[in-house]
C-alpha cells in the first residue's frame, strides 16, 4: 500500500528503546488492558499512566480533553470498551453503540490534538460479516451484513477503525488498529450467565467438581470450530505492532489454531480435574459452525503466539482459583 503512510516517519523512533516514554493504557482493569499493563511493566516501562472509571469517565469529552492536556502521553493503547455477551447486547443496544463511540471518539481525537505520537486501537473479530469466508481476512470488513446479535458493538468498533484511518489520511497521524480473535486469561469475565464459552465452561466444571456433581451438560453437539488466543499473547502482539507496524489497514491477531467446542470442553474438564461425565444437549443450538481469523499478515511481519491452549488454560484456572473462586 504505497503512499498510505505518507507523512509518517516509520523508521524514526523505536517504541521499545524508550522505556521512559509516557504511555496511557485506557481500560487497564479489563481483560485486554490489564494484560497490556502487565506486559509493559515486565518490559521495564516506568511511565505508564492509568485511570479508573471513577477517576476518569472516558465518555465525558471535557474530562478526557483535560486529561490529555495535562498528561500528554506519547503512546496510547485504547483497550477501554463496554463489552458483554449476546444477552447484554440485545438488551442494551443503545449503551453498546453510544458508550463505545463516545470512548473512542474522545480518546482518538484528544490524543491526536495533544501530541500523542502513536495510538493503537483494539477491536474485536465481531467486526466481520456473519457469513465471511473462512479464514477471515482483513479485507472481509464491510463486505456483507454483520451478526445481528452484536451489531451495535461491532458498528462502534468499525467506526473506531475508520476514525484511525481517517486521522491517518488527513493528518498523517500514526494511528493503527488490531482485531483480536476470541480471548481468555487473567481478569476474564467468569459470570455464570454473561460470560463467553471458555471462561463459562471453566467455571461450570470447577463448580461441578466442588459440588461433587456427576455430570456437566453443555449446549449443542460440540462440533463448532473456534479459535482462542491467550490475552498475554495479545499483549505481546500489541507491543510488537507498536514497535513494527504503521500501516493503514487493521491487523488480525489470532492463534491460527482451531479446536472444536467438544475438544475445548474435554481439555477444560481435564485441567480442572472434574471426573464426572460430559453430556451434550443436542436440542440446543450450536451457533456458527466455524470462526477462524486469518492472521497471516501479522505472521508475515514476524509475530507468532507463544502460549499453547493447555498452558494458557492451566494458568487461567490457577488465577481463577486465587481470585474468583476463593
Amino acid at each position: 500500500m504505497a503512499g498510505l503512510d505518507e507523512g509518517i516517519d516509520t523508521a524514526q523512533r523505536s517504541f521499545l528503546s524508550n522505556k521512559s516514554a509516557k504511555i496511557f493504557v485506557a481500560g487497564h482493569r479489563g481483560l485486554v488492558g490489564s494484560a497490556v499493563h502487565r506486559k509493559l511493566l515486565s518490559l521495564g516501562f516506568g511511565n505508564i499512566v492509568v485511570r479508573s472509571h471513577k477517576e476518569l469517565d472516558l465518555t465525558r469529552q471535557a474530562d478526557v480533553e483535560a486529561f490529555f492536556a495535562l498528561e500528554r502521553p506519547r503512546y496510547v493503547v485504547l483497550a477501554a470498551a463496554k463489552v458483554g455477551g449476546i444477552h447484554a447486547n440485545s438488551t442494551y443496544p443503545a449503551d453498546f453503540i453510544a458508550v463505545n463511540l463516545q470512548i473512542q471518539t474522545n480518546i482518538i481525537d484528544a490524543a491526536y490534538r495533544h501530541g500523542t505520537e502513536k495510538l493503537i486501537f483494539l477491536g474485536s473479530s465481531c467486526i466481520y460479516p456473519k457469513f465471511a469466508p473462512q479464514p477471515i481476512t482483513e479485507d472481509s470488513l464491510l463486505t456483507s451484513p454483520l451478526e445481528p446479535t452484536n451489531e451495535w458493538y461491532a458498528v462502534a468498533k468499525i467506526a473506531g477503525i475508520k476514525m484511525c484511518q481517517a486521522y491517518r489520511l488527513q493528518y498523517g497521524w500514526d494511528a493503527i488498529s488490531a482485531m483480536p480473535t476470541n480471548l481468555y486469561g487473567f481478569h476474564d469475565n467468569f459470570h455464570p450467565e454473561n460470560s463467553h464459552v471458555l471462561p463459562g465452561l471453566l467455571r461450570r466444571f470447577h463448580e461441578a467438581k466442588v459440588s461433587g456433581a456427576k455430570e456437566v451438560v453443555v449446549w449443542g453437539t460440540g462440533s463448532p470450530l473456534r479459535e482462542f488466543l491467550n490475552v498475554d499473547d495479545l499483549a505481546d502482539a500489541v507491543v510488537f505492532l507498536l514497535e513494527k507496524y504503521s500501516g493503514l489497514q487493521h491487523v488480525n491477531v489470532g492463534s491460527g489454531k482451531e479446536v472444536t467446542i467438544k475438544e475445548l470442553a474435554e481439555l477444560i474438564k481435564e485441567v480442572v480435574g472434574f471426573e464426572g461425565g460430559l453430556v451434550w444437549d443436542r436440542t440446543k443450538p450450536d451457533g456458527t459452525p466455524r470462526k477462524l481469523m486469518d492472521s497471516s499478515k501479522l505472521a508475515d511481519l514476524g509475530w507468532s503466539p507463544k502460549i499453547s491452549l493447555r498452558e494458557g488454560l492451566e494458568a487461567t484456572y490457577k488465577w481463577y482459583l486465587e481470585n474468583v473462586a476463593a
